[in-house]
């Protein structure tokens, strides 16, 4: 395994990052001790960074796994609290649902803007006082947006960024690649610690998943790349080919053989973009959400390119 200091934050983090989402009932929705078992195989293979969220629902799993494990662990969390008491209530919740004495790191949730960071300012003073106690080691933001995410580098307060970045640039909000690039370059020189998500682009580049995390794991200015990991073999082939191995055949033909489809989060909005992009009409609005008929759906992924929310997945 590799292993990286995360910017200036002083934490040493594996090149992988374990991303939960994909396990919790957001997802997958794993039986505790399912889950339990891939993130315990994750951290056993040498992933020390554990990256979720409260609106995951993922804190179970965690807190079960690092009863496990023999080396520290670094956990990163999210919440898309906005006040000072709701943050604070939110880093209670972390650290009783996880066991923890403290969060190595605390971001604000999907950052949008300079005006969203201005907005989650009193959430931000709580964190930055936490970190003060030592309840926090790190603070910073989760992004999808180029404006944000160069906003945060500039700010001295900030620690890490967690920006989306893909080789297709699917989800990048408010530019095209090379602007998030050039965003993530510039809080790179900052210092700020830099673990991107969304290397297969929601699940829209499982056809290219190999090009897509090699794109992700050579990318200097990122320090670590959150992805999302359901199986034990998904664990195997992801750190394959981080480590330049072949995957191996048996992991291989577990993967082929998976099922896969069209996934929409609970926070649609139901504003048509999907439908309208949809090429083979899989697609319509129902009670002001997005639904997909599975058996007209090929998984192209085009309507996931237009989602301003970023709530279609192929999974």
């Amino acid at each position: 395994m590799q292993y990286v200091r995360l910017g200036n934050t002083g934490l040493l983090v594996s090149r992988l990052c374990f991303g939960t989402l994909t396990i919790g009932p957001l997802q997958a929705n794993l039986p505790l001790q399912e889950g339990v078992a891939v993130l315990r195989h994750a951290l056993d293979s040498g992933i020390n960074f554990i990256d979720t969220a409260k609106s995951y629902g993922t804190y179970r799993y965690i807190r079960e796994a690092l009863r496990y494990s023999k080396n520290k662990v670094i956990v990163a969390t999210k919440s898309y609290d906005y006040t000072y008491t709701g943050m604070h209530q939110s880093v209670v919740e972390a650290l009783e649902e996880m066991g923890l004495e403290y969060i190595d790191i605390f971001l604000l949730h999907e950052q949008e803007s300079r005006l969203t960071l201005q907005g989650h300012r009193p959430a931000l003073e709580y964190l930055l006082e936490a970190k003060e106690k030592g309840i926090v080691r790190a603070v910073g933001i989760s992004s999808h947006s180029v404006e944000a995410v160069r906003a945060a580098a500039a700010m001295p307060e900030i620690d890490v960024i967690h920006p989306l970045v893909n080789q297709a640039g699917i989800g990048i909000r408010g530019g095209n690649l090379d602007d998030m690039l050039e965003a993530i370059k510039e809080a790179y020189r900052q210092g700020k610690g830099v673990y991107g998500m969304k290397a297969l682009g929601g699940g829209h580049l499982i056809s290219q998943v190999e090009e897509a995390l090699k794109f992700a794991f050579s990318l200097p200015w990122v320090h670590s790349f959150a992805v999302g990991m359901q199986s034990i073999a998904e664990v195997e082939f992801n750190l394959a080919l981080l480590e330049g191995r072949k995957p191996p055949p048996e992991v291989l033909r577990h993967l082929g053989g998976r099922r896969r489809f069209l996934h929409i989060e609970e926070w649609c909005q139901g504003c048509g973009s999907c439908v309208e992009r949809c090429p083979w009409e899989a697609l319509e609005i129902v009670n002001g959400r997005a639904q997909v008929d599975p058996g007209i759906c090929v998984l192209c992924g085009y309507c996931g390119a237009v989602c301003p929310e970023f709530c279609i997945k192929v999974i």
